[in-house]
């Protein structure tokens, strides 16, 4: 189209579990999804987790020398 702009995906958000979920085909696709978004060179958003799901996006994510960016909310930190 003339006069528009077409932006490239730089970074997303990506919102799943610690935990690997009862069916494999969940595994493959966060590895995929991770490969895929740095294979792209786009960065990731994530929950921090470096178990389960969250664990596979992002370290299929970071092989590819991508930013790996994770968010940890304050409540899983605080002490009681």
């Amino acid at each position: 189209m003339e006069g528009s702009s077409i932006r490239t995906l730089e970074k997303i958000c990506v919102f799943c579990g610690a935990n690997y979920g009862k069916d494999e085909s969940y595994v493959k696709a966060a590895h995929r999804l991770g490969e895929v978004l740095g294979k792209k060179g786009i960065n990731l958003i994530y929950g921090g987790g470096s178990l389960g799901l969250m664990g596979c996006v992002s370290t299929a994510t970071a092989v590819h020398e991508r930013r790996v960016l994770g968010i940890v909310p304050s409540t899983f930190t605080e002490k009681n």
